[in-house]
């Protein structure tokens, strides 16, 4: 027989809102409810009997609350099996079985995200509530477990539409739910207790779950992991998909490196940075961002610092592109962008990224600090005979935030704060500089005059060679190869400056 109906329910729940109706539908088919604190409190004044766990356990709540429900005549009703040897033992030692656990536990992420007090932290870890859980989920032969106020919607269909009688497969689901729950609470703690890394250990829970049309390509499946919501309001546009969301990753890692200052905008494609401008108004930066490369612009993905207006709407909108990210919208705007159904516009709350990231290999994972690293003037050495000029270092600058985001090995060519080209995910820095000098050419940009940055060391005087012969001045890389000096008499004997940095952007 694997229905079971309810009878007897223990309820201690920290938020009660979602609580009443499931009261009342329990107390209406004459559920014994056994309850504790706050949660027995409401439940009488709904106008439910309720009996004190104290009265069950022959014990008070103790140690300020936090000896509640931890004892056998709770647990042992809890986990004894419904036949004949385990009741015989219930009877023996007057404990009543208890068929439905309904537990909300203390919100210790929340009360992280709020508050450093580590007092306030700690007594938001709940013991008795997870001890109930993870009973009442091992027994989900014989008992109900409702581990979330999520899971109400549930509950209330079994007590409502069933009588309070539950299938074994519904039991089995929403012990399913406890241990993910329980899993994840726990691997909040201890993430909490390991945040400074001391055990080197991973774990990586996210209970939210977004299913996407497909991955990369339509036979494979997908799903995001993540609260998509808490940095992005979604304003127009269809169904964010994989792809769309690896670029918009790749976007906010961009622009967060031009939150502060003029108007900057930002054209992706496939994560790499296809169109960088800053200028002095947003229409201007966004003209020049997309003069960088009009080609690959199309079907791609926007990203601006400062609310669009209509004047700049008014030019995007001659454009197609996949996603428009910017921190908020005029109204006139926003209409006018909002009239093509599928494009996507998202208002970003905040550009923040995670210290970590992650990525499967192999048969584990590999994870590594975030490259949060900007170089600015003044972290730059200079180490030909001529020092940059006050314009070069400022595209010098420019120039690096741009090679630090795209895919290695790379070469971007500025000139006054504007990508006039890149060349990206080449097998040798040779290549990646031709291809600039190539596409610069192709997109009417002059080379005369502009800087360049390299992600990585040059091995070899080569690309300083090449550099000089299309008129660039001013170059940026890490420095670090055994053969520095080759690059760096090239440079002086060309009239060229060249600052390194320290810090290589590998980007695989």
């Amino acid at each position: 027989m694997t229905a079971r109906k309810i009878k007897s329910a223990l309820i201690s729940v920290y938020h009660k809102d979602g609580l009443g109706p499931i009261v009342d539908a329990l107390s209406k088919q004459g559920v014994i409810i056994y309850s504790t604190g706050g949660t027995e409190t409401f439940i009488r004044e709904r106008g439910a009997e309720v009996v004190p766990v104290e009265e069950l356990t022959g014990y008070p709540s103790i140690l300020d609350g936090r000896v509640k429900t931890l004892h056998p005549k709770v647990h042992g009703g809890i986990l004894a099996r419904r036949e004949p040897d385990h009741r015989d033992q219930l009877a023996q030692y007057d404990i009543p079985e208890i068929d439905l656990i309904i537990v909300d536990l203390y919100p210790f992420e929340e009360t992280v995200a709020n508050t450093e007090e580590e007092a306030l932290i700690i007594e938001k870890i709940d013991i008795g509530g997870i001890a109930l859980i993870r009973a009442a989920a091992k027994n989900y032969n014989d008992v109900v477990i409702v581990p979330s106020r999520d899971d109400y919607a549930t509950l209330l269909r079994i007590l409502t539409e069933k009588k309070g009688e539950s299938s074994l497969e519904e039991r089995r689901l929403l012990a399913r739910r406890a241990f993910a729950i329980s899993s994840h609470y726990d691997t909040a703690i201890f993430n909490y207790f390991n945040e400074d890394g001391g055990l080197d250990v991973l774990k990586v829970s996210e209970l939210n779950a977004t299913s996407l049309r497909y991955g990369e390509n339509p036979h494979q499946e997908a799903t995001f992991y993540g609260r998509f919501e808490q940095m992005f309001t979604k304003l127009n546009g269809k169904a964010v998909s994989y792809n769309n969301l690896v670029d918009i990753d790749a976007a906010v890692g961009i622009m967060a490196e031009f939150t502060e200052g003029d108007p900057a905008f930002v054209i992706l494609k496939h994560t790499n940075p296809c169109g960088i401008a800053v200028r002095p108004t947003q229409v201007e930066a966004w003209k020049a961002a997309l003069a960088s490369d009009n080609v690959s612009a199309f079907g791609g993905i926007l990203i601006t610092n400062k609310p669009v207006e209509l004047t700049t709407a008014l030019e995007i909108d001659k454009l197609f592109y996949e996603v428009l990210i910017a921190p908020d919208f005029t109204d006139a705007a926003k209409e006018l962008l909002s009239k093509k159904k599928n494009r996507i516009l998202l208002q970003y709350h905040h550009l923040e990224q995670q210290q970590r990231s992650f990525k499967t290999l192999l048969n584990g994972v590999i994870a590594q600090d975030t490259d949060r690293k900007t170089e600015m003037a003044t972290d730059f050495t200079t180490v030909t005979e001529r020092e940059p000029t006050e314009q070069e270092v400022i595209d010098l600058v420019f120039a690096n935030k741009c090679a630090k985001h795209l895919k290695s090995n790379t070469i971007a060519l500025v000139k006054d704060n504007q990508m006039i080209s890149m060349g990206c995910g080449q097998t040798s820095r040779v290549d990646a500089l031709k291809q600039a000098i190539h596409k610069a050419a192709a997109f009417n940009f002059s080379t005369e005059g502009a800087v360049m940055a390299s992600d990585a060391f040059f091995p070899f005087s080569d690309c300083v060679e090449i550099a000089h012969e299309a008129g660039i001045t001013a170059v940026v890389q890490p420095g670090g190869s055994i053969r520095d000096k080759d690059s760096i008499e090239a440079s002086n004997t060309r009239g060229m400056a060249m600052v390194t940095t320290g810090i290589r952007h590998f980007k695989h």
